[in-house]
C-alpha cells in the first residue's frame, strides 16, 4: 500500500502545469494553496513561466531543489500520463490528478488513460488520488490543493477554535464532497479533512478512511459513494471504524436497479444492488443520509456527542413554544424516538419553575418566562435528570444572540458536564452568533425538526448497534469436510437450475428439511405418491426452464382423492406446457400440504462485490407485491437473524410465529450459502411457512441457481 502520508501531509508539493492566470483551474488551485498557509514548500512547475504567482517555477519536476513528496497535476488529461511516469522516476510518492476525460468519457481512449494511470501508480508504488478529482484540504497542514470555491471564498479559519470530534469528508464526487464542508464550517464544525477522491483510478475512498482511522486524524466520517470497488478494503475499514467507536456518515447514489436484476428467482428480484448495500452499511454500524443538510446535522451531533451518545431512545423535550414542542414529538415518532411522559419527582423540579399554564408532562412546555428565568440550560438539565430520558431536544428561536450571550456561561458548565446529549432545534433560522454560542459551549444546533430527531437516532442506535456487535460472537464456518466435498461436486454435476427435487436433499444434508415429497412421471403414479403421503396434496411441475411455476399456472393446491389428483397432474402440465412451449418437463413433484401460517421468503444470493447475502422477508405469491424484505451479508448468527426480522416493516405479522425456529432456519441457509458461494448464484425459499411459536418452520418450495460465470471470485 503507498504512503497517503506523502500525498495529505507532504512537506514539499509540486504543483504541476501552475498559472499566474487566477480565473482557471491551473492557476486557481496555487492561489488556494496559498491562500491557507500551508506550513510545507510549493514548487510551482512551468515551461512557460520562470515565477508564477510570486514563487520561483522550475522547467521541470526533475529540476527542483528538492524531492516533491505530492505532485499536483494541473495539466490537460492527454499530458498526465507522461508526467506521472517523470513523476515516478523522479521518486514523487504522491500525485494528485485533477483533470478529467478518463473513464467518464464515452471514447474508450480515456477508459484506456485511467486503467494506465492505476498501472504507474502500483509500478512506483505512489498514491494516486484522482483523476477527474477536486483535490483535497487537509486542514492541521493548512494543505489545499484544490479550486473549490468553498476553500477559495472561505472569511474563516479553516478550524474553528472549539473542542470535540474532527469531522473527514470523503468523497467520489469533488463537488458534493466541498458541499459538505462548505455547509458545515459556517456551523463551526471542524473538518479535518476533505478528500475527494474522483475516478479512483488507484486510490479509493475506504483506502483513504483506513489511513485516516490509523492515523487518528478524524473522529467522525461523511463519505458520499457512487460505488465501492474493493469489498476487502470496505469491510477493513468498515470494521475498524465501528470498533474505534467512528462513526461513519454515507449518501450511496444509484436506487434505481432496472436492468440488474436477475429474474431466475423471486430472491434476486427482491435483492437490488441497493439493498446490498444497505444490508453492508447495516453490517457495521452505517448511517445512511437522505441529503447534504441532513448528513452535516448528523455529522455536527456526533462531532461533539460521539463518547456521550444516548443509552436510549428515550427523548425529553423542552420548549417554550407548545406547537413547536408537539411537532418535534412527532418527528421524534417518525424517526424511531419515544418521548415518555417524565417521572413525578422530575416533574416535581419543573414545576417549581414554570406557570400554571406550563406542563412538565413531556414535552415540557416551560414558557417563554421560564426561559427568561433559567435559560435553556438549566431547564434541560432539568429534564435530562429525569431516569426516563436519554437525551433532551430543546426547542429554540437561536435568531437573537441575546439570550444565548446572557446564559453563556450557564450553557458552557451545562455542555461540559451532561452526560446525555442535548441537541437543539431552532424553528426560525438560525444567527451566525447563536449558532457560535451554541458550538462553542458543545451544543449542536440544527435547523431542521427532521433531521434533528434523525440525528439523535442514530446516535441512539449507533451506540446499540455498536454494543451489540463488540459482544457478539464470531460467526464461524465449521462444516463437516466430508460434507463440503460431496455438496461441491453435487452442484458441479448439477445444471443452472435445481428445481426444487434437486435442491431439497442438499438443503437437507446443512438441517434444512423440506415438505415430504415424491416425483412423479405418470398419472398413476402422482395417485400412489398422493395416497401414501395422505391427506391433502399439492401437485407441481419440476422444470429447470420454469422457475415460477406459479406464475405459469403450473402449480395445484389443497388436491385430494385420486380423481382429483388426475385432473390436476394433466393441468399442470397442460399449463406448463402452454407457458413454455418446449421446456424440459422433469416431472410433477407430489408434496404433503403444510398447516397454515404465516407465508415468508428466505434465501439467499452472491452479489459479485460482497459474496453471499442472506434475504428474508414476507413472501409466497405476494412478495413482489409486499417487497417487505431485508438482507443480511452471510453468515449470520441467530442474534442477527432476529435483529432483521425486528426489522422488517410488517414484522407485527409475525406475533404469536415460530420466531427460532425462523431464525434457525435463516442461520442454516446463511451458512450453506457462504460455504458453497462460489458455486452458487442464487437460492430460494419460497415460501417458507412459519407456525405457531413452538410448531417450528416448513419449507414448501425450494430453487437453487448455480453460478454459470466461471465460478472465480
Amino acid at each position: 500500500m503507498p504512503d497517503l502520508g506523502a500525498l495529505l501531509t507532504p512537506q514539499a508539493v509540486a504543483v504541476v502545469g501552475a498559472s499566474p492566470d487566477t480565473a482557471i483551474i491551473r492557476g486557481r488551485t496555487l492561489k488556494v494553496m496559498l491562500q491557507q498557509g500551508f506550513r510545507g514548500r510549493i514548487y510551482p512547475v512551468s515551461r512557460s513561466h520562470a515565477e508564477v504567482q510570486g514563487l520561483k517555477a522550475y522547467p521541470s519536476i526533475a529540476a527542483l531543489p528538492e524531492r516533491a513528496d505530492l505532485a499536483v497535476l494541473t495539466i490537460p488529461a492527454a499530458n498526465v500520463l507522461d508526467e506521472l511516469e517523470r513523476c515516478g522516476e523522479a521518486g514523487v510518492r504522491a500525485a494528485l490528478v485533477v483533470a478529467s476525460g478518463f473513464a467518464e468519457d464515452k471514447a474508450d481512449a480515456g477508459a484506456a488513460m485511467q486503467k494506465r494511470i492505476g498501472e504507474l501508480a502500483r509500478r512506483y508504488d505512489m498514491a494516486v488520488c484522482g483523476p477527474n478529482s477536486e483535490g483535497f484540504l487537509c486542514a492541521e497542514a493548512r494543505l489545499c490543493p484544490t479550486f473549490s470555491p468553498a476553500v477559495e471564498t472561505l472569511d474563516v479559519p479553516l478550524l474553528p477554535d472549539r473542542g470535540g470530534g474532527r469531522v473527514a469528508v470523503v468523497s467520489q464526487s469533488g463537488g458534493i464532497g466541498f458541499s459538505f464542508f462548505d455547509r458545515g464550517r459556517p456551523r463551526e464544525i471542524p473538518f479535518s479533512h476533505v478528500v475527494t477522491t474522483g475516478n479512483e483510478a488507484a486510490l479509493e475512498c475506504f483506502d483513504v478512511v483506513d489511513y485516516l482511522l490509523d492515523a487518528g486524524s478524524a473522529d467522525v466520517f461523511v463519505l458520499f459513494l457512487e460505488t465501492i470497488r474493493n469489498a476487502a478494503t470496505f469491510r477493513r475499514a468498515a470494521a475498524k471504524a465501528l470498533q474505534m467507536g467512528k462513526p461513519i456518515i454515507v449518501a450511496k447514489i444509484g436506487r434505481s436497479e432496472a436492468g440488474r436484476r436477475a429474474a431466475a428467482s423471486h430472491t434476486a428480484a427482491l435483492a437490488g444492488e441497493h439493498e446490498v448495500y444497505r444490508a453492508m452499511f447495516r453490517r457495521y454500524g452505517i448511517i445512511e443520509g437522505a441529503d447534504i443538510e441532513q448528513m452535516v446535522d448528523i455529522a455536527a451531533a456526533f462531532s461533539l456527542y460521539r463518547e456521550r451518545l444516548p443509552a436510549g431512545k428515550r427523548v425529553g423535550i423542552v420548549t417554550a413554544s407548545g406547537g413547536a414542542g408537539g411537532w418535534i414529538a412527532d418527528a421524534c415518532a417518525a424517526a424511531g424516538l419515544e418521548v415518555p411522559e417524565l417521572d413525578a419527582e422530575t416533574r416535581s423540579r419543573i414545576d417549581a419553575h414554570i406557570p400554571s399554564y406550563g406542563t412538565s408532562q413531556n414535552p415540557v412546555d416551560c414558557t417563554a418566562q421560564a426561559v427568561r428565568q433559567l435559560g435553556y440550560s438549566r431547564l434541560a438539565s432539568l429534564v435530562g435528570s429525569s431516569e426516563r430520558v436519554d437525551s433532551v431536544i430543546v426547542v429554540v428561536s437561536a435568531r437573537s444572540a441575546e439570550v444565548y450571550e446572557r446564559e453563556r456561561a450557564n450553557l458552557v458548565w451545562v455542555g461540559r458536564e451532561t452526560q446525555k446529549p442535548i441537541v437543539m432545534w431552532s424553528y426560525t433560522l438560525p444567527g451566525a452568533a447563536p449558532a457560535r454560542i451554541l458550538s462553542e459551549a458543545g451544543f449542536p444546533l440544527i435547523a431542521s425538526m427532521h433531521n434533528c430527531a434523525r440525528a439523535v437516532a442514530a446516535m441512539a442506535g449507533y451506540r446499540a448497534l455498536r454494543e451489540r456487535r463488540m459482544n457478539a460472537e464470531p460467526v464461524v464456518l465449521a462444516w463437516d469436510k466430508g460434507r463440503l466435498r460431496k455438496t461441491r461436486s453435487l452442484l458441479e454435476a448439477a445444471g443452472p437450475v435445481l428445481c426444487e427435487y434437486e435442491a431439497a436433499p442438499l438443503l437437507a444434508r446443512y438441517g434444512m428439511a423440506t415438505m415430504p415429497t415424491s416425483l412423479c412421471s405418470s398419472v398413476e403414479e402422482a395417485i400412489s405418491a398422493a395416497k401414501r403421503l395422505q391427506g391433502c396434496v399439492a401437485l407441481k411441475v419440476q422444470s429447470p426452464d420454469i422457475p415460477h411455476k406459479n406464475h405459469a399456472g403450473a402449480v395445484a393446491l389443497g388436491v385430494q382423492g385420486a380423481e382429483a389428483v388426475a385432473r390436476a397432474y394433466e393441468t399442470v402440465l397442460a399449463n406448463a406446457s402452454k407457458h413454455r412451449p418446449g421446456a424440459e418437463i422433469r416431472g410433477v413433484l407430489v408434496q404433503q400440504m403444510a398447516h397454515a401460517g404465516i407465508e415468508m421468503i428466505v434465501g439467499a444470493k452472491r452479489d459479485p462485490l460482497f459474496g453471499a447475502m442472506l434475504m428474508v422477508g414476507f413472501g409466497g405469491i405476494h412478495a413482489e407485491v409486499l417487497r417487505d424484505t431485508l438482507l443480511a451479508p452471510a453468515p449470520i448468527s441467530a442474534e442477527d437473524a432476529r435483529e432483521l426480522l425486528d426489522g422488517l416493516r410488517a414484522k407485527a405479522l409475525l406475533d404469536g410465529a415460530d420466531i427460532e425456529a425462523l431464525a434457525a432456519l435463516m442461520v442454516s441457509l446463511s451458512r450453506f450459502a457462504a460455504a458453497h458461494a462460489e458455486q452458487i448464484a442464487e437460492i430460494d425459499l419460497n415460501p417458507v411457512i412459519v407456525h405457531v411459536q413452538g410448531k417450528g418452520v416448513s419449507v414448501v418450495d425450494a430453487l437453487i441457481v448455480t453460478r454459470q460465470d466461471g465460478r472465480t471470485n
